[in-house]
């Protein structure tokens, strides 16, 4: 058993300027979205109890929404960081 240095090949990814963009522009999507959460809950309180969807008031309806689109925005930011990763990073 040698103890010898592990491989020193260090890539760097050319796609990180980009994906560092978008992460920030959907940051900045996802934080007005809900800061119009925050917005109708210091404002208009009583709106967050009507009926929004169905029986669910419009706070349930709103955060799950928030929720879903966390996440559907997390699937988004990879597919788009993937496909950029594929086309800068090829060898």
């Amino acid at each position: 058993m040698l103890h010898e240095p592990g491989n020193q090949h260090i890539e760097t990814d050319k796609a990180a300027a980009k994906k560092a963009k978008l992460g920030v522009k959907m940051f900045i999507i996802y934080t007005l979205v809900y800061a119009g959460f925050v917005f109708i809950g210091l404002t208009k309180p009583e709106w967050m109890g009507l009926r929004a969807l169905g029986e669910q008031n419009l706070a349930i309806v709103y955060g799950f929404g928030l929720i879903i689109l966390a996440i559907i925005m997390g699937f988004i930011y990879n597919y788009f960081c993937t496909r950029m990763e594929d086309k800068l990073n090829k060898h």
